[in-house]
Order: C-alpha cells, then sequence, then structure tokens
C-alpha cells in the first residue's frame, strides 16, 4: 500500500486530502464553535441534522417503550395486565409518535440533511435559516403532542378517525391534532428547501444523471411533501374545528361523513407510506454499490422507478377502504392501481439484486442491514398485494395480517434502511469509527428480533384476531407470546447500537475521509466535513456508481 493510506480490516483508508488533518484536531463543523447558542441557532445543513437525530431518536425511545407496552398486555388473552383503556393509549401513542415524529422525518430529516448539499456539491442548502426553522417548527408540534401525553394520552389510534376523534373520545386529542398538524408545517418547509436546492445549487458537472439515486430518492419524496401534507394538514385543521366547535364536517351528528375524513386521511397517508420508503430506498442504492465495489445495475432505472413511485402512489389510497361501502368499480380500479404501484419497487429490488450479483462483497455493517431491508421489504410487498386483492382484503382487513404487513414495510424497510444509514455515514457524520464486530451482531439481531416479532403476527391476522384489541381467544396465546419474546430481541438489538455508536464518540478511532472505499462527493471531504462542506470546488464524477468491477468491464468491451 503506498504511504497515502493504510489497510484496516481489509480496508484501503485514504487520508482526507485537507492540510488541516496534518495539525492535530481538523477544523470541522462539529468544533468550529462549541457553544449552545451556536447549535440551537446554527444554520448549518449538518448541525440541524444532528440537531434532527437527536430528536428523532428520543421520539423513537418513547415510541419503542409504548410497543412493549402493548406486547406485554397481549402475553395474557384476558387483558389482566392493564385495562382496555391503558391499552388503547399504549398503542396509540406508539403509533402517533413513531408515524409522525419517527418514521417519516427520519432519513430526510437527518440523512436528507447532512448529505443532500454535500452529494451535489454544494456549501448549504437553498434556505438555510428555513432549514433551523424547520426543526423548530417539528419540535414546536412535538412539544404539544407530548402535552397530550403527559396529561393523560390519546386514544383514537394515529389515524384520528371521525367520530371517535370529535366526538366520543374522552382524552386529550385536541393537543395531538395540533401537535401533529404543526408537524406537518416542518415537512413542507424541509421539502420546498430540498427542490430549491437540488434544482439550483448543484455543482458545474453535476447533471440530473449524475446525481446519486439517494438524492433522486429525495428529490421524488420532497415532492410528495409539498403535494400531499397540505391535505392532511386541511384534514387535520378541520378535524379540530369540528372537536373544538362542532362545525359538522366529519361528524354524522351534525351532518357531516366520516368517510370524507377517511378519504382525506389516506389520500396523503399513502403517499407518506413512499414519504418513509422512498429515502430509504434512497439509502439502500448507496450503500449496496459500495460494498459490492460495482457499478449501480440499471441507474437510469432507478431513477425514473423513484419518480414513478412518487407519481403513482397518489391514485391508490382507496385500497385502504376497500370495506367501507365505496363501490364495486371503485374499489376494482383502485385494487389494479395498487399492483401497478408494485411495479416501480420490484425495478428497484431487481437492479440491487444484479449489483450485487458478481460483485466483490463485503459483509460491514452497513451491507448486513442493507440486505436485512431487501428481505424483509420484499416480503412486507408482497403481502401488500395480498391486500390489493379484493377477495383477500376482505378477510383479513383490520386484522394482525395488516400489522405484520405494514411493519414489514415501515420497520423491516425504513428503520433497517435507517440504521444502515447511520452506520454507512456515521463515520462522515462523526470523524469516528464504530466497532464493526458489534455493528453486525447489532445487525443480527434487529433481523431475527424482527422476524421473530412480525412473522407471528401474519398468521394472527390470517386466523383472524382483530388489531387494536385487548383481549383476544386463547387459542391465539403462544404465537402472541412468540411475538412479544420476539418484541425483547428486537429491543436488544435497537439498544446496543445507541450504546455502542455513544461509546464511539469518545473512544472510536478516527475516520478517515473515504473507510468503504465509496463513490460520491461526499466521500471526497474530510471526517466529519469542514463548516462550507469542502476546501475547494469538487471535482463531479464523469458517471454516477463508477466502481471497479464497472470499469474493468466497461475496458474490456471497449478494448
Amino acid at each position: 500500500m503506498s504511504a497515502s493510506g493504510t489497510v484496516e480490516g481489509g480496508v484501503a483508508n485514504r487520508e482526507p486530502h485537507a492540510p488541516e488533518a496534518t495539525l492535530g484536531r481538523p477544523s470541522d463543523y462539529l468544533h468550529a464553535q462549541s457553544t449552545l447558542r451556536s447549535w440551537f441557532l446554527t444554520t448549518d445543513h449538518k448541525r440541524i441534522a444532528i440537531l434532527y437525530l437527536a430528536a428523532i431518536t428520543a421520539f423513537f425511545v418513547i415510541g419503542a417503550v409504548a410497543a412493549g407496552v402493548v406486547r406485554l398486555a397481549l402475553v395474557v388473552p384476558n387483558g389482566a395486565i392493564m385495562t382496555n383503556d391503558t391499552y388503547n393509549k399504549a398503542f396509540t401513542i406508539h403509533g402517533v409518535v413513531m408515524v409522525w415524529f419517527f418514521l417519516i422525518p427520519s432519513i430526510p430529516a437527518t440523512f436528507g440533511n447532512f448529505l443532500i448539499p454535500l452529494m451535489i456539491g454544494a456549501k448549504d442548502l437553498a434556505f438555510p435559516k428555513l432549514n433551523l426553522t424547520s426543526w423548530y417548527v417539528f419540535m414546536g408540534g412535538a412539544f404539544f403532542t407530548m402535552v397530550s401525553v403527559v396529561l393523560g394520552g390519546v386514544d383514537t389510534g394515529w389515524t384520528f378517525y371521525a367520530p371517535l376523534s370529535t366526538a366520543f373520545s374522552n382524552t386529550w386529542v385536541l393537543p395531538a391534532l395540533i401537535g401533529v398538524t404543526i408537524v406537518g408545517f416542518s415537512s413542507i418547509l424541509t421539502g420546498l428547501n430540498f427542490v430549491v436546492t437540488i434544482h439550483t445549487m448543484r455543482a458545474p458537472g453535476m447533471t440530473w444523471f449524475r446525481l446519486p439515486i439517494f438524492v433522486w430518492a429525495h428529490y421524488a419524496t420532497s415532492l410528495i411533501f409539498l403535494l400531499a401534507t397540505p391535505v392532511i394538514t386541511t384534514a387535520l385543521i378541520l378535524l379540530i374545528m369540528e372537536r373544538a366547535f362542532h362545525i359538522g364536517v366529519f361528524d354524522p351528528a351534525y351532518g357531516g361523513d366520516p368517510v370524507l375524513f377517511q378519504h382525506l386521511f389516506w389520500f396523503y397517508s399513502h403517499p407518506a407510506v413512499y414519504i418513509m420508503v422512498l429515502p430509504g430506498m434512497g439509502v439502500i442504492s448507496e450503500i449496496v454499490p459500495a460494498f459490492a465495489q460495482k457499478k449501480l445495475f440499471g441507474y437510469r432505472f432507478v431513477a425514473y422507478a423513484s419518480i414513478g413511485l412518487a407519481s403513482v402512489t397518489f391514485f391508490v389510497w382507496g385500497h385502504h377502504m376497500f370495506v367501507n361501502g365505496q363501490s364495486d368499480l371503485a374499489s376494482l380500479a383502485f385494487s389494479v392501481l395498487s399492483f401497478a404501484v408494485a411495479v416501480p419497487s420490484a425495478v428497484k429490488v431487481y437492479n440491487w439484486t444484479a449489483t450485487i450479483h458478481k460483485g466483490r462483497l463485503r459483509l460491514d455493517t452497513p451491507m448486513l442491514y442493507a440486505m436485512g431491508y431487501i428481505g424483509l421489504f420484499v416480503l412486507g410487498g408482497l403481502t401488500g398485494l395480498y391486500l390489493a386483492t379484493l377477495a383477500v382484503n376482505q378477510h383479513v382487513h383490520a386484522t394482525y395480517f395488516v400489522v405484520a404487513h405494514f411493519h414489514y414495510i415501515m420497520v423491516g424497510g425504513t428503520v433497517l434502511a435507517f440504521l444502515g444509514g447511520l452506520h454507512f455515514w456515521w463515520p462522515k457524520f462523526t470523524g469516528r469509527m464504530y466497532v464493526e464486530a458489534w455493528g453486525r451482531i447489532s445487525a443480527v439481531l434487529i433481523f431475527l428480533g424482527f422476524n421473530v416479532t412480525f412473522f407471528p403476527q401474519f398468521i394472527l391476522g390470517y386466523l383472524g384476531m382483530p388489531r387494536r384489541y385487548a383481549t383476544y381467544p386463547p387459542e391465539f396465546q403462544l404465537l402472541n407470546i412468540l411475538s412479544s419474546a420476539g418484541a425483547t430481541i428486537l429491543a436488544a438489538g435497537y439498544l446496543f447500537p445507541m450504546l455502542y455508536l455513544v461509546y464511539s464518540l469518545w473512544f472510536g478511532r478516527r475516520a478517515p475521509a473515504n473507510p468503504w472505499e465509496a463513490k460520491g462527493l461526499e466521500w471526497e471531504t474530510s471526517s466529519p466535513p469542514p463548516t462550507h462542506n469542502f476546501l475547494g470546488d469538487p471535482a463531479v464524477p464523469r458517471i454516477p456508481y463508477d466502481y471497479p468491477i464497472q470499469a474493468q468491464e466497461s475496458r474490456s468491451q471497449h478494448g
């Protein structure tokens, strides 16, 4: 190996090409200023990403504790561990916090904020002050929602269906509704910032088809933020007014239509599934080529599939309402469209698989998470096709089959992508390396714990166990105990990365600029990056994902 690099763990690590690397502590964004004021009034996209990361981690813990309470209650069939009201509040807190305050902002607000300017060769996002504002808006919404939790909780479920939420629930619904409404504005501001940044701030030579797929995925996600979030915001404002002033939009007692709220809710909330899924797909599209050391197969197809998913997802909301009285013709149309939305998702899976094929595969922690993601996402997607089938949906609607499907997509997909991305870019975020063996153990624990937790729920749902019930027939107890046991393994798997990643902040070895030999502009600057990202003008690569295997194949074809 040349003097410009070292070999650690079988991976060549290049030293950062920055003068300050030889002067002791780097002059990076983490150490440029160290006061609390410099953090809470920062306009640096990287620091704002860290603020989001700290916030969503706290909400993930709250949501996970609530999930643990639910699984504890379901160990026994007769509801003896807690009252029905407590159970209802536990699964509502779990859903509200996990969906609105973790899953939706998790990857865009952290990795998107941190990486998009780096990946396109920009110094920051287009509107730095608006970026900080979006974090404060997010925290404001979280404050109201947490007030509802502290005062006694909410029992409506995360969907806030009327008229339960407007008339019949006697819990703290209003603060929760206000909090979720406010957090929607944070999403809109983030989406606007990303779209303008990607359009106007790309480095010279960074054409659309030289953009990383991660950026394409966030561009598609931002379009959903801008087009879908105003719909749910409007619906929630109407819900707030109906609960507070009885205006009669959704409550039939005042001349309203409760099914109208479901249409408005799911018109946003199915696109919101891809707000959660698309950024994770972008993460996986960066990890897989890096650890296969092979150019991403079918780059343009993956880019187009991202835009395709963001488009088609607006036309499938009705599959959540097959049993709600809509016409047979409408149900048939939504069923066909729901099958169609699987096509661009399948394109991505096939392309990741083709990229892995004959690659120079390294099973480091990020790749283990990526492979776990692919397997779980495929199973979640295939069970989605069952739910898109009218006859099957009639049988399994509102059962634990739906719960299992949702979690295979959201947890098996989004959370594993989040953890894979966190391990992949942790050296870039912090300038520190974690212990690789610990990372691999956590990836295996989470994969095993997840499947033991949620696969039995497919069986429970098929057998007819409804979701959101605190009691169930005794013949379902064995599968529920198995699911709860898996949840303890999953909890250990989640806790472990929190411990060793925090440990690495003080005791991890210094990270080189590019510990994974990955491609992309974010790996061309030091770890952690300087305040303005690059010391000079970044050199945009001629083609994206120009990894050795593909380059050798190209030379042999053109030789």
